[in-house]
């Protein structure tokens, strides 16, 4: 029998890197000695398995391949005095389940990254690390931040959990909502890095998407009561409804107003707009519970040409006072492109800064194709192009480029 491809092995390490670090680091306390520990496991995987296949519970083995590593590790670099000590303990029995509200390994090891004494930013990059196994690379694209800006961030915050003695414990009940808001910030981006790869071949990470939502319902049923939480469900929900109508049975994108909405979710899109509903009810709005009114608006047109582009406006010119930005400016553009018109969008995108953006440079390259100043729109895709990291958004942007021609 043929074992699994390095690439099924890839898949598997998608779905099990954040549990398998998870659990190393709550053993271990080390951050770089579980994520050392749980690739050097894959590594044996890609090694073994295609010769005597996989093993019944690749997670488990994964999990137990990665702590015999660390303690080989321990071994050859402890001290005398503490190496049998060391040893000892990773070769315990797996202690009792720590009583608390936390109970998921994953949404545990989010919550205890997310310690008052790291930044925000740090905190979100870390976990993101963590929890999906993102590069380097894609995490900094998610802050639109170079690369050795964010490997700094990413050592600095290590360094001040070992400096600083920070527990790797499940956080008391009255210590979740002073977390909450850089949770909710690295579910979301997990969902969107799911949504649209930052690098690859294939647009959309279908196992980032479910981890974020199964978090997502995880957070929402420890926290009922806290509108953003509910907010952010639901606008995972209402996006990830779409999902089968993004790409073509080829693989190239389409955009939302040409997707076929027979192959929405109508399901999804339903519980999505439930939610909104209870949230709107509290009177207690947030960015997250905004745009997810704002996907919520998309959900209701049975066409794109009878999407109700002022309300979305509307609710962008919310969404703006409530979480101000370039990012948030920039999407509020699309709707004033189609409520006032491209030129009126166009001036508002000139005046925002954000040249590192791929996704800025395609929208004015949308805009200008829209006005009928092609030369301008070909060197805006050229930009767009050469920030993009994912392929079946360069073939999209490469396919846009080709019919924006010079009258």
């Amino acid at each position: 029998m043929t074992g699994p491809s390095r690439a099924q092995i890839e898949d598997v390490f998608r779905r099990e890197y954040g549990r398998a670090v998870a659990v190393l680091i709550r053993r271990l306390g080390d951050i770089d000695l579980a994520e050392e520990a749980v690739q050097d496991a894959f590594t044996e995987a890609v090694r073994r398995w295609p010769v005597t296949g996989p093993p019944p519970s690749p997670a488990g083995w994964i999990i137990t391949t990665a702590r015999n590593r660390a303690i080989d590790h321990l071994r050859r670099e402890a001290t005398r005095e503490d190496r049998h000590a060391q040893a000892a303990l990773l070769r315990a029995p797996a202690e009792p389940a720590e009583e608390g509200p936390v109970r998921d390994d994953r949404l545990r090891l989010i919550f205890t990254c997310c310690h008052p004494a790291l930044s925000t930013a740090a905190r979100v990059a870390l976990t993101l690390r963590l929890l999906g196994g993102l590069t380097t690379a894609e995490i900094a694209r998610a802050f639109l931040v170079p690369e050795p800006t964010m490997a700094q961030r990413l050592v600095r915050a290590k360094n001040k959990i070992r400096d600083a003695g920070i527990p790797y414990r499940i956080p008391t009940e009255a210590e979740l909502p002073d977390r909450l808001r850089a949770v909710l910030a690295v579910v979301y981006l997990v969902f969107t890095e799911g949504h649209t790869a930052g690098s690859g071949e294939r647009l959309i990470r279908e196992d980032l998407c479910a981890e974020a939502v199964r978090l997502g319902r995880l957070l929402a049923e420890l926290m009922p009561d806290e509108p953003e939480v509910l907010g952010l469900l639901a606008l995972m929900l209402l996006v990830e409804s779409r999902r089968a109508a993004r790409v073509t049975p080829g693989g190239a994108l389409v955009l939302l107003p040409d997707q076929d909405r027979g192959l929405w979710d109508r399901e999804l899109i339903a519980e999505g707009q439930a939610i909104v509903r209870r949230c709107l009810r509290r009177g207690r709005p947030g960015p997250y519970q905004v745009q997810a009114a704002i996907n919520a608006v998309h959900g209701d047109a049975p066409a794109a040409s009878a999407t109700d582009w002022r309300q979305i406006l509307d609710l962008y010119d919310l969404l703006l006072e409530l979480a101000p930005g370039p990012v948030v400016a920039l999407n509020r553009a699309v709707a004033v492109a189609e409520v006032e018109g491209p030129g009126a969008a166009l001036a508002l995108v000139d005046g925002l800064d954000l040249d590192g953006y791929h996704l800025f440079h395609a929208v004015r390259a949308d805009l200008l194709r829209r006005l009928g100043r092609a030369p301008e729109a070909v060197r805006a895709y050229d930009a767009a192009l050469a920030l993009a990291g994912n392929a079946t958004e360069r073939d999209f942007l490469r396919r846009m480029r080709a019919t924006t021609v010079a009258p």
